[in-house]
């Protein structure tokens, strides 16, 4: 696929039209559907995929797949997080998934299959929560794989992964086991969920965001191949991305912030007299907002920055964004008052969506313990 199978109407030439067409998609479409989506299961493939055909979930990606432009996929996630959490949030799954193809260097990820996923004309999500808990040492790992002619047979349970669906795909990770079952180091690869030996799970009922294509994993002798290797061994590939990924996060938590700052000035001409008694009010947060906003355009000018002092920056921005998201959910919730605590709300739902910014892997306390960590390895002895 390249730029003659777009839609001429969608080449869209400068940054911000592709902000202002994503911005018309969340607040027309996806605005329609968003309480589907939150209760009721429904999966926005269309908006999904009309997002994809804008660049909107590739526009980090390097050329011919992309702009190379993180402030932009950034951008294009907060405005989406903003009337959406959960469609946010897929569009960082589908990033990253996008992001770990082109970074495999692998021919046969970074064809027609990586043009593919940045058009939206495939869609995908990322196994790695479950690899990141291990390398921060919350987790052991779920997946082994073992050596076979030409390959791995891998098996394990993960048990949620999201955005996925029939005909979808993931990056996921598993440790190699040697023949006394030792894990002796990590393969990465690309897991198609219709493949041999791969069976989805329906997951138990979440308190929101339903809709996010969340599954269980059940690989069993599930074969990788060449063509699906993304890195092999997998500790340096995520040594090169880890950045990246936490960083794309940020956009998902600066939308969900801005949406319920945004409930807040709703209800400021009728409820203002009173509200104004209560801590956080909208002008606050909105400054610090976008001072946090300021801070991540900064980080992602140099989103593959391999120092520790960067990855820290990437952890502690990351890490405000979810407490944010969390006191700006609160603070709108206290300003609405009982329309607030309708079940209907925008609001409540809000609340929901920031309690998972905070909870996705790297969940707050897994962030608080990394920067611990590598805080303590950067201090002289």
């Amino acid at each position: 696929m390249d730029l003659a199978d777009i839609p001429r109407d969608l080449r869209l030439d400068s940054p911000d039209a592709v902000l202002a067409a994503v911005r018309e998609i969340a607040r027309g479409p996806l605005a329609q559907v968003v309480e589907a989506i939150d209760r009721e299961g429904h999966y926005p493939r269309a908006e999904l995929q009309r997002l994809g055909a804008l660049g909107a979930m590739s526009a980090h990606l390097d050329a011919p797949a992309g702009r190379g432009d993180f402030a932009l996929a950034l951008r294009a996630m907060a405005e989406v997080s903003q009337v959406c959490g959960a469609t946010g949030f897929m569009m960082w799954c589908q990033a990253v998934c996008g992001l770990y193809m082109q970074a495999s260097g692998n021919p046969a990820l970074t064809g027609e299959a990586l043009m593919a996923y940045a058009s939206g004309a495939s869609l995908g999500g990322t196994a790695m929560s479950n690899p990141m808990k291990s390398y921060a040492q919350i987790e052991g790992l779920l997946l082994k794989a073992v050596p076979v002619d030409g390959g791995y047979r891998v098996s394990g349970t993960l048990p949620w992964v999201s955005n996925l669906g029939p005909g979808h795909a993931c990056g996921a990770l598993a440790g190699v086991v040697n023949e006394q079952g030792e894990v002796v180091r990590e393969v990465m690869f690309l897991l198609r969920c219709d493949a041999d030996g791969v069976e989805m799970r329906e997951c138990p009922s979440f308190s929101g965001m339903e809709g996010t294509g969340t599954f269980g994993l059940r690989l069993k002798d599930h074969f990788i191949g060449a063509g699906e290797i993304m890195a092999n061994p997998a500790k340096p590939f995520i040594a090169r991305i880890r950045g990246a990924f936490v960083l794309l996060q940020c956009g998902m938590a600066v939308g969900v912030t801005q949406g319920a700052i945004d409930s807040m000035w709703a209800v400021e001409d009728p409820l203002g007299h009173v509200n104004q008694y209560l801590e956080d009010r909208p002008a606050a947060l909105q400054a610090e907002l976008d001072a946090l906003t300021e801070r991540v355009m900064r980080l992602a000018e140099t989103p593959f920055d391999p120092s520790v002092d960067f990855f820290i920056d990437v952890l502690d921005a990351r890490a405000h964004g979810a407490e944010l998201s969390l006191r700006a959910a609160q603070s709108a919730l206290l300003h609405q008052g009982a329309r607030g605590y309708l079940m209907s709300s925008e609001v409540q739902r809000r609340v929901r969506e920031s309690h998972f910014v905070a909870i996705v892997t790297p969940a707050i306390k897994h962030l608080r313990k990394e920067i611990a960590r590598l805080s303590a390895e950067a201090l002289p002895a």
